[in-house]
């Protein structure tokens, strides 16, 4: 290769690189404000005197608003484009933080939840719908798990943000001062530090809401959507800048895929055809949250005081989103060398264990061991983030046919949002009475998802999604 085509060659893997970070913002923005919310429940509770009905309610608003959002979000992603539609989620997260920094009252502070619930369900459809379609397929498993990479990031840096934010407003430093001097400037209401720190941990959203919409502006549309919208030649010119190696050659084939939805006019998701696909992106997306990961997430500190005391509790929660961005960096860099099969089957196996580890020291009280107990919950999200949570929004983007995919995308992420809503709404009071049964209860459904695993989820590693569509069966021929 001449050393004009090796720089060539270079210039467009990093212009694919910086196209999937700025689009992968979104699940950035996606771990940060699921993440927060731990940092301010109890306080939350507290100002507002919430009952645990009510406290999982507004807890859970915002997971209550991705249902609709990632149910809803697939009409104008295929309308508009996926780019105009990210944009949007960058729009609602802004608002969100904003309104929620400076919420005077419980309904709305959940009204504002709900709207950041609405930006959250939209990008976990719409950010790996667009990396997958502008992805060449030997990296394409990788470069989708950068935006679980980008979640479990978020995550991790909103229990740093709440860590510092808290002891900045406790120690009353200059942080601290210029914080509550902000927050008193929208509100006549006397408040105590308690108070103001809940609202500058949910405002500090703001700032990569803000990045998040201008990046928005310099990366393109999809081929396959501009495919769609009758735009080839853009298509064409998008293939080669991400380093397709066969730009013509795909895109003859994303053409031959659209066949059947140029001639039919819109094509309803829900029917016989494509049953497989909807049955196996619901059960990857219960699956991923009856194993527990967002009542750990949204409630890490309040299980931690079981172990370690509440003084340590928010400290140790940055422990949690370490090894969630350490093992999730490593699922990053295997997916496309073992499958994504092979990673649900080895990480189920583990997460069965850690969370019956978890559950026999909640059992023993007071006699339980910090350590295995500690250990126990660290594994599980390890675990998870080298297998179930690496592999959802992968699998799911990758299984449903050109004609259908932004729909067969939103109805995996509305069955992931709407389990995840009923657990973490659930959690507080369930934990309360079954205390370690509720980890047991995960458990058995890791091993239902070892079965599931192994007796029906195909492999879809390798190649372009054109050619899983033609793996899964969905070829011109049989579903004209």
């Amino acid at each position: 290769m001449e050393k004009s085509d090796i720089l060539a060659s270079n210039v467009k893997k990093h212009s694919l690189l910086y196209i999937v970070l700025v689009s992968a913002l979104g699940g950035f923005l996606f771990g940060f404000d699921s993440g927060v919310i731990s940092g301010c429940e109890k306080a939350i509770q507290a100002e507002f005197q919430l009952s645990g009905f009510w406290h999982g309610f507004t807890v859970s608003g915002a997971l209550i608003g991705t249902i609709i959002g990632a149910f809803s979000v697939g009409w104008p992603s295929d309308r508009f484009g996926r780019r105009p539609t990210l944009m949007m989620m960058a729009i609602l997260f802004l608002i969100s933080a904003a309104g929620c920094a400076f919420a005077g009252s419980q309904p709305v502070l959940a009204w504002m939840r709900f709207i950041g619930g609405l930006a959250i369900g939209g990008s976990s459809v719409v950010v790996p719908l667009y990396i997958v379609e502008i992805s060449p397929g030997p990296v394409r498993g990788r470069l989708v798990a950068v935006n679980q990479l980008n979640i479990v990031f978020g995550i991790l840096i909103s229990y740093v943000s709440n860590y510092f934010v808290a002891k900045a407003m406790l120690a009353q430093g200059l942080l601290g001062s210029a914080c509550e001097s902000l927050a008193r400037l929208f509100t006549t209401a006397p408040m105590t530090t308690e108070q103001v720190m809940w609202r500058v941990m949910l405002g500090a959203e703001c700032v990569p809401a803000v990045a998040f919409l201008l990046l928005l502006f310099t990366i393109p549309e999809s081929p396959r959507w501009l495919v769609r919208a009758g735009r080839s030649r853009a298509a064409r010119s998008v293939l080669d800048l991400v380093g397709d190696a066969t730009p013509d050659k795909t895109l003859s084939e994303i053409e031959e895929t659209l066949v059947v939805a140029a001639r039919t006019g819109t094509v309803p998701l829900f029917q016989r055809r494509y049953a497989k696909p909807i049955v196996l992106a619901f059960f990857i997306a219960f699956f991923n949250q009856v194993s527990g990961i967002n009542a750990i997430n949204y409630y890490a500190p309040r299980i931690f005081e079981n172990f370690v005391g509440s003084q340590s509790a928010l400290a140790a929660t940055i422990g949690v989103g370490t090894v969630n961005l350490i093992f999730t960096l490593l699922a990053f860099l295997i997916i496309d060398k073992f499958g994504r099969r092979v990673m649900i089957i080895g990480g189920s196996i583990a997460m069965t264990c850690m969370h019956f580890l978890v559950a026999w020291q909640l059992s023993l009280g007071s006699a339980a061991n910090a350590v295995l107990a500690v250990g126990g919950i660290l594994g599980f999200i390890a675990f998870f983030a080298i297998s179930s949570g690496a592999v959802i929004w992968v699998f799911i983007s990758e299984i449903f046919p050109n004609a259908v995919r932004a729909k067969g995308q939103a109805f995996g992420c509305f069955t992931h949002w709407f389990m995840c809503t009923l657990i973490s709404w659930a959690f507080p009071a369930v934990a309360e009475q079954a205390g370690p049964y509720a980890f047991g209860f995960f458990g058995l459904m890791m091993l239902c998802q070892i079965v599931f695993a192994i007796r029906w989820m195909p492999e879809t590693k390798g190649g372009t999604i054109e050619d899983i569509e033609h793996r899964l069966g969905f070829t011109p021929s049989n579903v004209s």
